[in-house]
């Protein structure tokens, strides 16, 4: 039966070597059999330009694209660890780059799909970053600085995140539930799958009237999470090569 794939959150980075190896045995093993692969965001820990072409970074462009050689559509929505991703490690990796809010034909139903960050309007120091950093001139002026301070730039703000969150509750690093609702309804959809939260779980509501889901992907630190779609069903499932350390 046709199936397909959405993963969120891995967070990848060469100092964390079972991240990168379960993704590297999903996508040898199991990729290769799905109709496509979605990646709703958050792929690397950190992403400080096209030209950072590590060893690392040029052996996961490697691995996606032995996977959209074999016929698996690969579709990639930025994160906010992720948002300089550009055509160049896209065409890499055999990704197609989506819009941060797309609705996909998902085996006939109307599926919203994002990464999530824009949802947890709650954190509204956040909501202001990520206003200036998905603007036009943002990413053109960091893009233009070496990449020697780009990536100091990026352990700053690696740094400041985790500090940020230890003072923030629970609920202002969740989705706001009325800004989920408000969304889905602006889409028109009854279906909504997203990351970023890093709470795995399938969650009913009603949306305009009707019975809907929101299905949220786990990441890669503490779950493995995949999320498998087929036209009758749907999992949310931990892989089994995930072992983390």
């Amino acid at each position: 039966m046709p199936f397909t794939y959405f993963i969120a959150d891995l967070h990848l980075s060469a100092q964390r070597s079972d991240i990168s190896h379960c993704l590297f045995q999903f996508l040898k093993h199991d990729a290769l059999q799905a109709d496509a692969l979605y990646i709703l965001g958050d792929l690397f820990e950190a992403w400080i330009g096209d030209d950072d072409q590590t060893p690392f970074n040029q052996q996961v462009a490697s691995a996606f694209k032995h996977v959209a050689d074999a016929g698996v559509d690969i579709f990639f929505i930025h994160g906010n660890r992720d948002f300089l991703i550009r055509e160049r490690f896209a065409k890499q990796a055999g990704f197609t780059l989506l819009p941060e809010q797309v609705v996909i034909d998902l085996y006939g139903t109307p599926t919203l799909i994002t990464h999530g960050d824009e949802l947890c309007t709650r954190d509204v120091a956040y909501q202001k970053f990520r206003k200036k950093a998905r603007g036009w001139w943002w990413p053109r002026l960091v893009l233009r600085l070496p990449l020697r301070t780009r990536r100091k730039i990026a352990e700053n703000g690696r740094a400041a995140s985790k500090e940020n969150q230890k003072q923030l509750t629970t609920d202002i690093m969740d989705v706001t539930p009325q800004e989920v609702i408000d969304t889905m309804s602006r889409f028109n959809v009854t279906r909504l799958i997203h990351g970023h939260t890093h709470r795995p779980a399938i969650h009913d509501l009603t949306v305009n009237g009707q019975p809907a889901q929101r299905i949220v992907l786990g990441d890669w630190y503490d779950q493995g999470s995949i999320l498998t779609v087929t036209k009758d069903k749907l999992s949310l499932a931990e892989h089994p090569f995930f072992k983390p350390t």
